[in-house]
């Protein structure tokens, strides 16, 4: 069989084998498409117009609100601030009884710690009879100045009457009756009565002075009683400065290593409390935001911690200067090295809710919206500012 032949007999096969194929039916003919038609000059334009007037309207409401705005100025460099105080011990000595435990909220006047009293109870006895023993002394020194009246009066008695002895002697001895002898002795005795008046007269000065000139002086009035009384007073002060009491409403912290039989020093810093009722927030904003801000203004505060709740505060006081004058390190611009960077200068706000300050602690960070009443508004043609701007 020849190569020929071979084809043949494949092609055969290839026909056998292949399916059947249905019988043609009729040939539909295809729709010759039409050209669409030009689009209208009226589309293209509308569809321009969208596009220009998109970007417009997008631009004039973006001037408006910032024409409109810059009445609110806000911040979130805020932090909320609660008066701490340090508590310590005005006297020393060993702790006794604990009121309080760490993180706890007290009252003021509520009881914080005890310090043992009981020495101080002994020198509160002692300067009572200091006390007692100076009034005492007080009353000896107005006897002394009455015995020394006393003597005076008598030494003036003897003085008078030696002086009367010398001139009966003299008259005598002028007459040649009496002996010079006699002369002598009366003018002996008339010194020595003269001189015993003039130290009866200086323990009168003596006495004097001890009751501080005023021989009618009050007991209690004379420097020795008052002296007592103020070391009285002081001993009384220490022991009454045993019993420590919370000084105002706040909250214990740093005390849980406060027990009792614990000895505290004189001033030595125990535990702190924190104030609740002393309670503001410090603001840093910028100095381009201040423009219109001022005390009293109102303002809203939201704290991370409560993020949906709003408390109402008051501009209290706007700081003396930026943060970075009060730095450590101050910036010194002389030197060359100025670049300009916005600075921020603190706010001082008080609340004015009083229920909002037990909710908070002190450091909390938050958000600082200010009612500056005064929006941007818009120059007009002679460079002013709008009514707007001049509201303030």
């Amino acid at each position: 069989m020849n190569a020929a032949a071979k084809i043949e007999d494949n092609v055969t096969k290839l026909e056998m084998e292949a399916p059947a194929q249905p019988a043609p039916g009729p040939v539909s003919v295809a729709p010759v498409p039409q050209p669409a038609p030009a689009p209208k000059k009226k589309r293209r334009t509308g569809r321009f117009l969208l596009m220009v007037a998109l970007p417009l309207a997008l631009l004039a409401g973006g001037a408006y609100v910032w024409v409109t705005g810059g009445r609110y100025q806000e911040t979130e460099n805020a932090n909320l601030q609660q008066a701490r105080i340090s508590i310590a011990s005005d006297t020393a000595g060993r702790i006794v009884q604990v009121g309080i435990a760490d993180n706890q909220t007290v009252k003021a006047g509520d009881l914080l710690f005890v310090i043992d009293p009981e020495p101080y109870r002994i020198a509160l006895a002692e300067t009572d009879a200091a006390v007692a023993a100076a009034r005492l002394n007080v009353e000896q020194l107005r006897a002394a100045y009455s015995q020394a009246m006393a003597q005076e009066k008598s030494a003036g008695s003897e003085v008078d009457y030696a002086q009367s002895q010398y001139d009966r002697a003299a008259d005598l001895a002028q007459k040649g009756i009496n002996a010079k002898s006699s002369l002598d002795e009366a003018r002996n005795d008339l010194d020595k009565a003269k001189q015993q008046l003039a130290v009866a007269q200086q323990g009168i000065v003596s006495a004097k002075a001890a009751l501080g000139g005023n021989p009618d002086i009050e007991t209690d009035k004379h420097p020795t009683v008052m002296s007592a009384l103020a070391a009285r007073d002081k001993a009384a002060y220490d022991l009454a400065q045993t019993t420590v009491k919370a000084p105002a409403d706040g909250v214990v912290y740093q005390a849980s290593s406060f027990k009792i039989g614990q000895y505290v020093a004189v001033g030595t810093p125990l535990f702190a409390l924190v104030e609740t009722g002393d309670t503001w927030i410090d603001a840093n904003f910028k100095e381009t935001q201040l423009t219109h801000m001022k005390p009293g203004q109102k303002a809203e505060i939201v704290v991370d911690t409560y993020p949906g709740r709003t408390f109402e505060a008051t501009v209290k006081a706007i700081g003396a200067g930026t943060g970075a004058e009060f730095s450590l390190l101050p910036a010194q611009n002389a030197t060359g090295n100025w670049v300009k960077v916005t600075q921020r200068i603190p706010v001082r706000l008080e609340l004015t809710d009083p229920d909002a300050r037990m909710a908070l602690r002190t450091g909390m960070s938050a958000t600082v919206t200010v009612d500056t009443g005064v929006a941007r508004g818009l120059p007009s043609v002679f460079g002013h500012a709008t009514a707007g701007e001049n509201a303030r």
